[in-house]
């Protein structure tokens, strides 16, 4: 059977994973893209719009891991759109006509409406579950492969503290937000279920690697 993963999923030194204030043009809030900076200098990104350029060092071995044998995605309503998205029957998410997926993705929101199939393999289905139906669902549609678990940081926790999550690879950006949505909220004694690594690159930032401890 497949996994759960996280992967790339940056917060700041105080734990927040997205700003306050989000809206369609803020998706992470008063955060801006500050978070993600570290990705954008790699050549993993800038492969992705087709471009050969980048970083190809720790940062990028770290982000090329996000896609590895994925085949499906959880994601939260706040990462699928902006604030208000569910009242617009055709919003069909941020990336586009083409989303970078290429698999299967649910999306946990309290309003479900029908699958939208999208180009590159991408289909997003809706659901009102929680984490573990949520997960075997998920994982059925994967076909025995991973299913990364987007983000945002409300719904990485929500599946962490039901023990869920398998691996997950944070990236901690030398940043302080202040206000937001934090990650660690009463997640106390995270490190008993978890091996942990770090390792800390030139651009500035700490990967941190969590591993769950055989149950």
């Amino acid at each position: 059977m497949g996994e759960l993963r996280v992967h790339n999923f940056a917060i700041s030194l105080d734990g927040f994973g997205t700003g306050e204030g989000q809206a369609a043009d803020a998706p992470f809030g008063h955060a801006g893209e500050r978070i993600h900076d570290w990705m954008f200098a790699t050549r993993y990104w800038h492969e992705m719009g087709g471009v050969r350029r980048g970083s190809v060092g720790a940062d990028n071995a770290f982000a090329t891991m996000h896609g590895a044998g994925i085949g499906a995605e959880i994601m939260g309503a706040g990462k699928f759109g902006p604030p208000g998205w569910q009242d617009d029957p055709g919003y069909k998410g941020a990336w586009g006509p083409n989303p970078p997926f290429h698999t299967p993705v649910f999306v946990l929101t309290h309003r479900p409406r029908p699958s939208v199939e999208m180009a590159g393999g991408t289909t997003f289905h809706f659901l009102d579950a929680p984490p573990a139906e949520a997960l075997t669902i998920a994982l059925e549609a994967a076909g025995g492969q991973d299913v990364r678990l987007g983000g945002g940081p409300s719904v990485i926790r929500d599946f962490v503290a039901e023990g869920l999550v398998d691996q997950m690879h944070l990236v901690q950006v030398p940043i302080l937000l202040g206000r937001g949505v934090r990650l660690w909220d009463g997640l106390e004694a995270l490190e008993e279920a978890y091996h942990i690594e770090a390792v800390s690159t030139p651009s500035g930032v700490t990967h941190l690697t969590f591993t769950a401890k055989k149950r």
